[in-house]
């Protein structure tokens, strides 16, 4: 008896859930495709919200870096569009044949004996692209989208404090003079990478965070997932660094990096077979 209750101690697995991040993360970033989404958003932000060409790009960047994403940076702001809308200009004509099927990364992920999930800030319709075109649709328990925490723009109205609709922030000025006492408004996006998000995604796919792997190329995100009890894997790089607990270079990297992944289901294999020729062996004796 002892011997059984200290296998199934050892045989315990660390990690029983793995959490990747889709752009950037499942392909590389060499691939191009994410250029192509930041010339998108800055065009819809030039047409469809006639902000000032010469502050787009700065803007872009200012917000993403900001609020996690341009969508949401822009939401919080004061810009009213529709989310739909938005996507639909920014990942509707992406030239997704520069992503190629991944046989390697697909290898792996059908030889985890763990559950593994997609949490992204893109729209379902991307993600679905996206994984289509790496062969991996068939990879994943469940894809957590921009949809499923994001129902429509009237759930998560932009409101002043008085209930008024409010004008645009001048988020521009503020980037120029951060100091200035200006007061950031907040998003009403559910997004990366505030916590928020992470805590309802823990909820709704049934998440231990203590026993999850997160896999994202934004340091960010990783930074809130730790705080929250993931172990968190930079991807894109192998160096490590503040509030990660490992960098992969490539995600191609996972079997080298966490062997114990595929060791605890090798050994509960190797067990479950010894101790059923040993009971063939009692009853043939």
């Amino acid at each position: 008896m002892g011997n059984r209750n200290q296998y199934h101690e050892d045989s315990k697995a660390k990690y029983d859930c793995l959490l990747f991040d889709l752009d950037d993360t499942l392909y590389p970033l060499s691939s191009g495709l994410s250029a192509h989404v930041t010339e998108n958003i800055q065009e819809y932000m030039l047409q469809k919200l006639a902000i000032e060409e010469t502050k787009v790009s700065e803007l872009n960047v200012s917000l993403y870096k900001t609020y996690g994403t341009t969508l949401a940076g822009l939401r919080a702001i004061g810009y009213e569009f529709d989310y739909d809308d938005f996507h639909s200009f920014v990942h509707g004509k992406l030239p997704y044949d520069m992503l190629k099927p991944d046989p390697v990364l697909r290898g792996i992920l059908l030889s985890l004996p763990v559950r593994k999930i997609v949490f992204t800030n893109s729209d379902k319709a991307h993600a679905d692209r996206v994984l289509h075109r790496l062969g991996l649709e068939d990879c994943f328990e469940r894809i957590i989208s921009f949809e499923t925490l994001n129902t429509s723009n009237n759930d998560n109205p932009v409101d002043g404090k008085d209930g008024s609709k409010s004008g645009i922030f001048d988020f521009y000025g503020y980037i120029r003079q951060p100091h200035s006492g200006m007061v950031l408004p907040k998003t009403p996006v559910i997004c990366k990478p505030f916590e928020d998000a992470f805590e309802r995604v823990f909820k709704m796919a049934n998440i231990t965070p203590q026993t999850t792997l997160f896999f994202d190329d934004s340091l960010r995100n990783l930074q809130s997932g730790k705080r929250l009890g993931l172990h968190t894997v930079l991807v894109g790089t192998p160096l490590k660094t503040t509030g990660v607990d490992h960098a992969l270079e490539s995600i191609h990297n996972m079997r080298e990096a966490f062997p114990e992944l595929w060791e605890a289901d090798e050994k509960h294999g190797s067990v479950s077979c010894s101790r059923r020729v040993a009971m063939e062996t009692s009853v043939l004796a």
